[in-house]
């Protein structure tokens, strides 16, 4: 594991330390309780699951999985079905190898999500990243409401040493759009990151918006690929995936970025989240730094997550 991906792990793990006990604790005390693989041994796992902000969704299948995992291993005892239970949330998890397509790409990522979930952050460490790895970007600061917000991504953008459209309060969002997509075609960049508005309080106005910017992108630069990531707040639990659910309505999801997952007890909404809404979790921020923004890796995740303690052959795998 390079040095920037074990620091990354360690600190996801010691993120979901909280996540653990309020799960992992209450799990392991059902596969050690019961003596048996009965209704009440489901229901107890059950209510376990959904109480650790796994969801109803995801954890109606996952036990629905697990029954017949059990089925048909013909399994007796309890404490068999853990591994089953962590490659069932690992396999439920997994992302797509095309989810990372725009990064070879001529694309536009529109970052979207309400105030004060690390979006500005997080559209910064992402310009950092993509041009750590040799592709020319353009960042667009539409979120022209708040007055800190072209500020600060001016500093992430300084950082990043990548140039920026905008950024000044009270022009209108879409002509910055505008501005920015015919930037990046006459100056040939690979990725053109657009921070959005996200004052919830007058939804539609800002859902219009985002109709809007989608409509001028579609128009000006119809041959770009195409990413929508939305940004929650792990610390929020069931509220992110309301959040989710209301911007899904307007803009065409394909991703999210999870962050704040370090501290919170309700890490596993990252697994309702992906199970509800059909969009995989593409990043997961554990931190301040821009190392502390990296790709989704389920297995990872869960072994985060349920402190499996991996053997030397598993610590090489990580390591590719």
């Amino acid at each position: 594991m390079g040095e920037e991906k074990k620091g990354f792990f360690a600190r996801l793990k010691e993120g979901l330390t909280k996540t653990r006990d309020n799960i992992v604790r209450g799990i392991d005390n059902v596969f050690s309780g019961f003596s048996a693989i009965d209704d009440d041994f489901y229901e107890e796992l059950e209510e376990i699951l959904i109480m650790g902000d796994i969801g109803v969704n995801a954890t109606t299948a996952i036990i629905e999985r697990l029954k017949e995992q059990v089925k048909e291993h013909h399994i007796k005892e309890p404490s068999m079905c853990k591994q089953f239970l962590i490659d069932d949330i690992k396999e439920q998890m997994r992302v797509d190898e095309t989810a990372y397509d725009f990064e070879e790409k001529q694309s536009v990522v529109m970052v979207i999500g309400v105030n004060g979930v690390g979006k500005t952050t997080s559209v910064g460490k992402l310009a950092g990243k993509l041009k750590d790895n040799g592709r020319k970007v353009l960042i667009a600061a539409a979120e022209t409401f708040r007055a800190a917000a072209g500020e600060q991504l001016a500093e992430w953008a300084h950082r990043a040493d990548v140039p920026m459209v905008g950024g000044n309060e009270g022009a209108d969002p879409a002509s910055v759009v505008y501005d920015a997509v015919n930037a990046a075609k006459a100056r040939g960049v690979d990725v053109l990151l657009i921070d959005t508005a996200g004052r919830l309080h007058n939804k539609k106005n800002l859902l219009e918006e985002l109709r809007k910017m989608n409509r001028i992108i579609d128009r000006e630069f119809p041959d770009a690929h195409r990413e929508n990531l939305i940004v929650l707040d792990g610390t929020t639990g069931q509220n992110a995936l309301v959040q989710a659910k209301e911007f899904g309505e307007v803009a065409d999801l394909t991703g999210i970025i999870l962050t704040k997952m370090d501290g919170t007890a309700k890490g596993g909404i990252a697994v309702a989240i992906q199970s509800q809404l059909k969009v995989p979790v593409k990043y997961i921020g554990v931190g301040e730094t821009i190392e502390d923004l990296q790709k989704f890796d389920s297995d990872e995740f869960v072994n985060a997550l349920f402190d499996v303690k991996l053997d030397a052959d598993e610590e090489n795998e990580i390591e590719r």
